[in-house]
C-alpha cells in the first residue's frame, strides 16, 4: 500500500513526459557503467596516482552502488519517491561536475564512491515512482523502455566516453553526464507525484552499515592485495574485519524486526538459483565491459574513439538480445534459455583468449559479439525471474536482494578479476625478470600493478631493463590465463542455473535443506 498525493488525473501526454525524463535521468547510469572505463586510463594519465587509486575509479562506484541500494529502496518508501529520485539526480549531476573538475586521482574516487549512492538513489527512486505511475499494460510498458534504456546506455556509454574523451578530453564526458541528468530531472520531476508507503518504519541502520562495511574491506583488500602482499598483516586484517562484518549482517538481518534483506528467502532453492545469474553474467560479460579498454587503450595503444567502437561489438546485443530471449520462453524455460546463453559466453571468451595480440581489431569483433549475445539472454530474463520463484507477498523484498546481488556482486567481481589479473602479471614478469639483473620486491610488485591498470610508461620506469614489449606480453598472458579462468567459473555458473532452474514448478515452495546460516523460518539452528 502507498499514498499518493491526490492530482487531476494524468493525460498520456503528461504520463510520456514524466516517463521520458525518467529514462533520461536514468541514461546517466548505464552510460557511466562503460563510458567511465574508456575514460579511466585518459584519468589516471592526466591526474598521475597509485594503481590502487586508479582501480578505485570504477570500484568506488559499483561499492556505494551495491551496498546502497536496498537502503536507498528504503529512504524512498519512508520519505517519498519523488523526493528520493530528485536528490539522486541532482547529486549525481554535482558528482559529475566534481569529477570533470577534479584535481587530483583522490578526489575523483571520492567523487565516484558518492556518484554510487547518487545512482542508488535515482535508479531506487525511478523504479517505486515509475509502479505509482503507471498501472497494469502501461506500468509493464513503463519498464519495458526502462529496461531499454539501460540496453541504450550500456551500448553507447563506452563509444560516446570514446568519442568525448578523445575529441574534448575526459573532463568532457563527466560533463555531458550532468547535462543528461539535469535534462531528465527538468522533463520528469515537475510532473512526478509524490508517494510514499504508510507502513515504512525506517532505515535498517545496523544492518545496511554492518553489509557495506563488509563489501568495503573484501574490496579494498583484493585491491591492495597484489601491492602489499597477501599474507601482509594489512590484507589480513582487512579480510578478517569483512569476514567479521559479514557474520555480524547475518546476524543483525536475522533479528532484525523489518530487516534490509529477508535471508529466510534463501530457503527457496530456485531462488538460490537465480542468485547466481548475475554473478555469472558479472564474470563473463561486467567484467570484460569495464577491464577491456584498458587493455586496448593502455596496452595496445588504440586510440579511446577506436576502444569504444570495438566495445561496441560487446554491448550492442543488448540492445536486442533480453528482448529476443523472452520471446523465447514460449517454447523454452528461462533456465534453460539462461544456461545456454552463459555457455555462449563461454564459447565467445575461449574463442577471444585464442587471439593474438597483435591480430587487427577486427579479429575481434565476432568474438566479442558472441559474449554479448551469450550474456544478453539470461540479462533479459532474470529480473523476472527473481521475482517468480518466490511467492507473490514477498516480490519486493525478492527484488530487493536480487538487485543487491547483482550490483554488489558486478562490483566484486570486478575486484577479483583485477587482483587475479595482477598476481599472473606478476608471476609473469617474475618469469622474465629472471634473465636479468635483480630488482626490489616492491618494484616489481608496484610494477606489475602499473601494468595490470594500463600504465606501461610507468611500469617501464620502475622496470627499465624490460622495455614496454616484454610488459605487454606479460599482460597478454596474463589475461589469457583470466579469461580462461572466467570460462571455468562461467560454465560452473550454467551448471548451477540449469540445476536450480531447468525445471519450471507450478508453485514456490520452500525448503528445510536451506543453510542455517541464514535462518529463517524452518531453518534448522
Amino acid at each position: 500500500m502507498s499514498i499518493v498525493d491526490v492530482a487531476a488525473p494524468r493525460s498520456a501526454s503528461q504520463q510520456m513526459l514524466i516517463l521520458v525524463g525518467i529514462c533520461i535521468a536514468v541514461l546517466v547510469l548505464p552510460l557511466n557503467f562503460g563510458g567511465a572505463a574508456v575514460s579511466a586510463p585518459a584519468i589516471g594519465t592526466t591526474l598521475g596516482g597509485s594503481p590502487v587509486a586508479a582501480n578505485w575509479i570504477l570500484n568506488a562506484f559499483m561499492l556505494s552502488f551495491g551496498s546502497s541500494l536496498m537502503a536507498s529502496g528504503a529512504l524512498a518508501d519512508l520519505f517519498g519517491r519523488k523526493r528520493v529520485f530528485a536528490i539522486g539526480v541532482v547529486l549525481f549531476a554535482l558528482t559529475s561536475l566534481g569529477i570533470a573538475a577534479a584535481p587530483t586521482l583522490l578526489w575523483v574516487d571520492f567523487q565516484r564512491a558518492l556518484q554510487g549512492i547518487a545512482a542508488a538513489l535515482v535508479l531506487a527512486g525511478a523504479s517505486a515512482a515509475l509502479a505509482q505511475e503507471f498501472d497494469g499494460h502501461e506500468r509493464a510498458r513503463a519498464f519495458s523502455m526502462l529496461g531499454t534504456t539501460f540496453g541504450i546506455g550500456l551500448a553507447l556509454g563506452p563509444l560516446l566516453a570514446g568519442f568525448l574523451t578523445e575529441t574534448f578530453g575526459w573532463r568532457s564526458f563527466f560533463l555531458v553526464d550532468a547535462a543528461i541528468g539535469l535534462s531528465g530531472f527538468a522533463l520528469g520531476v515537475p510532473k512526478l507525484r509524490e508517494s510514499y508507503d504508510p507502513n515504512a518504519t525506517g532505515l535498517d541502520w545496523p544492518g545496511a552499515a554492518s553489509f557495506t562495511a563488509a563489501l568495503t574491506l573484501f574490496t579494498f583488500g583484493l585491491l591492495q592485495g597484489p601491492e602489499s602482499g597477501w599474507s601482509s598483516p594489512l590484507i589480513i586484517g582487512l579480510f578478517s574485519g569483512a569476514v567479521a562484518m559479514f557474520i555480524a549482517f547475518v546476524w543483525i538481518e536475522k533479528h532484525a524486526f523489518r530487516p534490509m534483506l529477508d535471508l529466510s528467502l534463501f530457503r527457496y532453492p530456485r531462488f538460490v538459483g537465480v542468485q547466481a545469474l548475475p554473478l555469472a553474467t558479472a564474470f563473463c560479460y561486467v567484467t570484460l565491459l569495464l577491464v577491456l579498454p584498458t587493455r586496448f587503450i593502455g596496452i595496445e595503444g588504440h586510440s579511446a574513439i577506436d576502444a569504444g567502437l570495438m566495445m561496441l561489438s560487446l554491448s550492442a546485443p543488448m540492445l536486442f538480445v533480453p528482448i529476443t530471449a523472452a520471446f523465447l520462453t514460449r517454447w523454452m524455460s528461462a533456465g534453460v534459455i539462461s544456461a545456454a546463453g552463459l555457455v555462449i559466453a563461454a564459447v565467445g571468451m575461449l574463442w577471444f583468449s585464442g587471439i593474438a595480440p597483435d591480430a587487427p581489431s577486427d579479429a575481434l569483433t565476432l568474438p566479442l559479439f558472441i559474449i554479448g549475445v551469450g550474456a544478453g539472454l539470461p540479462w533479459g530474463l532474470m529480473d523476472g525471474l527473481s521475482v517468480s520463484v518466490v511467492p507473490k507477498e514477498r516480490a519486493g523484498m525478492a527484488t530487493g536482494i536480487f538487485s543487491t546481488t547483482r550490483v554488489a556482486g558486478e562490483g566484486m567481481t570486478l575486484a577479483i578479476a583485477g587482483a587475479i589479473l595482477a598476481v599472473l602479471t606478476r608471476l609473469r614478469l617474475s618469469d622474465a625478470l629472471a634473465a636479468f639483473p635483480p630488482v626490489s620486491r616492491d618494484a616489481a610488485a608496484q610494477a606489475a600493478q602499473r601494468v595490470a591498470t594500463g600504465d606501461l610508461p610507468h611500469a617501464v620506469a620502475l622496470l627499465p631493463a624490460l622495455g614496454q614489449p616484454i610488459l605487454a606480453q606479460a599482460y597478454d598472458g596474463a589475461f589469457r590465463i583470466l579469461l580462461h579462468i572466467l570460462v571455468a567459473i562461467t560454465l560452473a555458473s550454467a551448471l548451477v542455473v540449469l540445476g536450480f532452474l531447468g525445471r519450471t514448478p507450478s508453485t514456490a515452495s520452500p525448503t528445510d535443506t536451506g543453510p542455517a546460516l541464514l535462518g529463517g523460518e524452518g531453518a534448522v539452528d
